[in-house]
């Protein structure tokens, strides 16, 4: 593990090092707040994992658990690695291992890079209570991730899932969720443009700007402005 800890180092930008607090809100009284950088952008971190993904769980848990952002995002990396060439039963066991340390998965790249790839994914054929245990947690990452975890249903043609915890969190507080949601909704619109609007018609006046914007981005302009205007 020293070794790969050493590797990742290589790959440090002392200027990242510096943006990356303020780009994820890892401030005092940012949603990232605590949160590690070294500084490590996405490509070396994808090439590392690759490399790498023939590390087992047990040796991913200092990776998930250390309060480095990168080295969490690259066990993760690691893990959608392992999921796609693993068989039922090993992806089992992946899929409870990120559970296991799901509190590791805190911050809006670590959740999209993760989320509809492990947890949507493994959830296709089973029942989406997991989905909806984390929508109800009333923690921001934990349902950013029952949302983003819904991707896998879209990309399935299976949109009801969404639908239905885009109403039931249509009120969060946290812009986050609002951004997640309407980019959710935009892509349901991308197979099913019908399906979209018939969600936005019934909505759309109660919906939180930004999830509004994200759902009608690329709508074409009258459109897009008569649902900003209140013209629907």
């Amino acid at each position: 593990m020293q070794q790969l800890i050493d590797e990742l180092k290589t790959y440090i930008e002392p200027e990242k090092a510096f943006f990356f607090p303020q780009f994820f809100k890892a401030f005092p009284g940012g949603y990232g707040e605590g949160d590690l950088f070294w500084g490590i952008r996405v490509p070396p971190l994808r090439k590392l994992a690759k490399k790498q993904q023939q590390l087992t769980l047990n040796e991913l848990i200092p990776l998930i658990t250390s309060k480095i952002h990168e080295q969490r995002l690259l066990a993760l990396f690691i893990l959608r690695l392992q999921f796609e060439k693993a068989e039922e039963d090993a992806k089992e066991k992946i899929i409870a291992f990120y559970l296991k340390y799901l509190d590791g998965v805190n911050n809006w790249d670590l959740v999209d890079s993760s989320a509809h790839y492990l947890l949507g994914t493994w959830l296709l054929d089973k029942n989406d209570k997991q989905i909806w245990a984390l929508a109800n947690s009333g923690n921001l990452w934990f349902q950013r991730i029952a949302v983003m975890s819904s991707f896998a249903f879209i990309r399935a043609g299976r949109f009801q899932l969404t639908l239905q915890l885009a109403e039931h969190l249509l009120h969060h507080p946290h812009d986050l969720m609002h951004k997640a949601n309407g980019w959710m909704l935009r892509e349901i619109g991308k197979r099913d443009f019908s399906v979209e609007m018939q969600f936005l018609d019934k909505f759309y006046t109660q919906m939180p700007r930004t999830m509004l914007r994200y759902a009608i981005e690329k709508f074409p302009q009258q459109l897009r402005l008569d649902y900003l205007k209140g013209r629907r």
